[in-house]
């Protein structure tokens, strides 16, 4: 059972919420503000939060932003707002999803499935073996819970990332402009965007550091884009 925290200020929609995922098996906690929303996480866990964008006290963007200060948990924006800017800052700021409303509530539980498969919060089910994609030595995709392992140690990537590093990946020495990584991640190209991806490359390469600190994946191709580098060959920049 994955526990999931609701930041919602619409009764009617938060029963909504709570109805679908309890059927689906998950806890829920529920909430109206996102001073509580962040109080609550700063002393207990969830798996996964669901995060209004329209708040009383606070927008949910900067909700989000002040969340990602202690904590990578998976959140999905629940908005009005359908915009791709929209879409786009929500994922640029750490979200893992979005949904606009109104929204169907099988779709939001199918949605949270996928996003706890791939971040490894999920806590049901095994891997079966026809669901790993070998790239080689250093990664492995997780097809199924959406995952990637490096070094054989899963990485907690956002979707953004996920989607990056893996097309990255699966095409070894391939430049990949940045408006073709934007694509990569079900993202339309869209006028000053491009140059954001810069800011999700250094986060994935924070995060490959941690498992290794001597090995550079991701290279800049300087005035290209970026591409992966086997371990074999020497990372870039």
């Amino acid at each position: 059972m994955s526990h999931i925290l609701i930041v919602e200020d619409e009764p009617a929609i938060a029963d909504t919420l709570v109805y679908a995922l309890t059927a689906d098996g998950h806890s829920t906690h529920w909430t109206t503000l996102a001073g509580e929303a962040i109080a609550y996480l700063q002393e207990k866990s969830a798996d996964l939060v669901i995060l209004d964008v329209g708040l009383p006290d606070q927008n949910g963007f900067e909700a989000c932003k002040r969340l990602r200060l202690f904590s990578e948990v998976p959140v999905l924006f629940l908005t009005a707002r359908g915009s791709e800017v929209d879409r786009v800052v929500g994922l640029e700021i750490g979200a893992d999803d979005y949904v606009v409303k109104p929204f169907s509530p099988r779709e939001v539980a199918a949605r949270i499935r996928g996003i706890l498969k791939r971040t490894g919060n999920s806590k049901a089910g095994s891997t079966e073996s026809g669901s790993l994609d070998a790239v080689d030595t250093e990664f492995i995709i997780d097809i199924n819970r959406q995952q990637i392992i490096y070094a054989g140690q899963p990485l907690l990537l956002t979707r953004f990332e996920f989607e990056i590093l893996a097309c990255l990946v699966r095409q070894p020495e391939r430049v990949f402009s940045r408006e073709q990584l934007l694509q990569a991640g079900g993202i339309r190209s869209y006028a000053g965007y491009e140059r954001n991806i810069d800011s999700h490359i250094k986060s994935l390469r924070a995060k490959l550091r941690q498992v290794n600190a001597h090995r550079v994946p991701i290279r800049t191709n300087r005035g290209f884009g970026y591409s992966y580098q086997r371990a074999a060959d020497k990372g870039g920049s």
